[in-house]
């Protein structure tokens, strides 16, 4: 492993180490001082956005879980959904030394300043599913094939309306939702939608009653199930009083949460108004339970595990001077670079194959939908 930063890290008191994480996170140590893990007894530094989300919690779990079997110390903190706060996290962490840095970022375009401290102190970064914008200071880049969640849930609708065989023409109403719009991820997820939505919206089988169908019009800050069940209650008042809504396409299983809590506070859920199409993101157990339920109709299940070992074995190879393994060296330009990235596949998941996808593989126990 490289020798470095020494002056660097020397500076940060024992002090300093514990009133920074006592201030800023959620500390995970693997092992103690004398005890040393990984390549030299590094540590690394790992940033996730919030622990409101059943996802980053696991995510934060998982990447520990890795990199503490690998020997290497960690250090866990959780941003809260607060740029700031994740920016002064990072800071903290290279104050104290840690040996590289995984990030999952709140704010892709916040980060820039920090990461410049990052590459001055020579600790590499990797972007953990949400890639960091405008910087050259990013190492690698491990998530999925973004663009291929979409697709995902734009052909489950086209499918579960009748469009894709051409047994039903419509026209059917559908409303658009988006992620946050300060993250990069939202637009692969909508732009993969709609590569298959479009089609059928130019030929007038589907059609938005809102109006809003620019990716700009349906974001949803923060991914805030609060926020799209507001914007959706606005909708159903706006625009259908008369009609009904046949799907709703939403990026993530939180908004689809909101979603559903408006369409059924508006009458939606009996026989004669049954629930549209709503689609959905994490396989969060929430919604696996809505979906066993027929109320949400499906959602992307994203192995957290095989991501974890992605970005883990991205850090071990950086600090064992080897080049980690990547399948994918052109689609993720942040603005500065080309980031190399590993990308895993993702999985339409329903009430017809949930059991198979998600117990039996050991990602979800099924207590936990009973």
């Amino acid at each position: 492993m490289r020798n470095r930063r020494a002056a660097f890290a020397a500076t940060a008191t024992a002090v300093t180490l514990a009133l920074a994480l006592t201030a800023c996170g959620q500390n995970s140590e693997g092992g103690s001082e004398e005890d040393k893990g990984g390549p030299e007894g590094a540590t690394i530094g790992i940033a996730m956005p919030t622990k409101s989300s059943e996802r980053w919690i696991a995510d934060g779990d998982n990447v520990v879980k890795e990199l503490e079997s690998k020997g290497y110390k960690t250090k866990l903190v959780f941003g809260e959904d607060d740029p700031d706060q994740q920016v002064s996290q990072i800071e903290n962490m290279i104050t104290q030394g840690v040996d590289a840095l995984i990030v999952a970022a709140i704010d892709n375009k916040s980060l820039n300043n920090v990461m410049q401290q990052a590459k001055d102190a020579d600790i590499p970064v990797v972007s953990y599913d949400r890639l960091i914008l405008g910087t050259e200071n990013v190492d690698y880049y491990a998530s999925f094939d973004n663009e291929k969640v979409g697709q995902l849930q734009g052909t489950y609708i086209v499918e579960q309306l009748g469009l894709k065989d051409g047994s039903k023409k419509g026209p059917f109403n559908i409303e658009l939702f988006a992620g946050s719009n300060d993250d990069n991820n939202t637009r692969y997820f909508f732009n993969g939608a709609m590569s298959v939505l479009q089609p059928f919206i130019d030929k007038k089988q589907l059609v938005v009653k809102s109006g809003q169908a620019e990716l700009n019009q349906v974001t949803t800050l923060r991914w805030d199930g609060g926020t799209a069940q507001k914007r959706m209650d606005d909708i159903l008042t706006s625009a259908y009083r008369s009609d009904r809504v046949d799907a709703v396409l939403s990026p993530y299983d939180g908004i689809s949460i909101g979603i559903l809590s408006a369409l059924k506070s508006d009458g939606y859920g009996s026989k004669d108004k049954p629930l549209p199409v709503v689609t959905g993101q994490d396989a969060e157990v929430a919604s696996v339970k809505s979906i066993i339920s027929g109320q949400q109709s499906m959602t992307v299940f994203k192995d957290l595990r095989e991501l974890a070992k992605v970005a883990s074995n991205m850090v071990d190879a950086l600090l064992n001077d080897k080049k980690p393994e990547t399948n994918d060296t052109k689609s993720y330009d942040n603005g500065a670079k080309v980031v190399p990235a590993y990308l895993l596949e993702p999985v339409a998941v329903d009430k017809d194959n949930y059991k198979k996808a998600l117990v039996d593989s050991g990602y979800i126990k099924e207590s936990d939908l009973n």
